[in-house]
């Protein structure tokens, strides 16, 4: 079992750069591993690090002010590209709980959402005001909300909602992957198997 979701609040890391695809997200030297483990180190490689591996100063990555942030709040067309899972891996290794965009890329939305990381796409609108309040003040917290799908930017008090699958809104309320689902769920398909013999 994973952990579980409900109710997020943090404050949240910006990058407001549209198309942001998958090779941005974890540069393709990276994609040889076949563990998750450390991926999150890598996570914009190439933004957060100059060519001798030193920390590029002025990436938001790097500024210890977001440092605590479980939410990324990320330009239009977030994870475009290839279809990459090593994207998402290298999302939750850094420690992401939640990205919110007002456009994902749908293979890479999906491949979020069996990571445990929570895709919440909102308006376009919604989006620029949440850059604009976290541009004012880096500690605006923005508050998800699972059950009730909504987002809420605690600077103004504006909510919207979002949506999501319901299965997947339901593996992630009770930390559950697909294996874990069908265990779960064993016995259930086990009387269903009998009855339709």
């Amino acid at each position: 079992m994973k952990q579980k979701f409900n109710i997020i609040t943090s404050t949240c890391v910006p990058l407001p750069i549209e198309n942001v695809d998958t090779d941005q997200i974890i540069p393709a030297r990276f994609l040889k591993v076949t563990d998750k483990a450390g991926l999150g180190e890598n996570l914009f490689r190439d933004w957060r690090y100059d060519k001798d591996g030193q920390p590029v100063k002025d990436f938001v990555l790097n500024d210890p002010t977001y440092a605590d942030s479980v939410i990324l709040v990320a330009g239009r067309n977030f994870g475009s590209g290839s279809s990459r899972e090593h994207a998402a891996w290298a999302i939750a290794g850094y420690g992401f709980r939640v990205v919110i965009s007002s456009f994902f890329a749908d293979i890479h939305k999906q491949n979020e959402l069996n990571n445990f990381v929570l895709p919440v796409q909102v308006s376009k609108d919604f989006l620029q005001e949440l850059f604009g309040s976290i541009k004012a003040n880096p500690k605006t917290e923005v508050e998800v909300n699972l059950p009730m799908q909504t987002v809420t930017n605690k600077a103004t008090g504006r909510s919207e909602h979002f949506d999501i699958n319901g299965y997947k809104k339901h593996c992630l309320i009770e930390g559950l992957d697909d294996i874990d689902f069908l265990v779960e769920n064993r016995t259930k398909t086990e009387r269903w198997e009998q009855a339709n013999k």
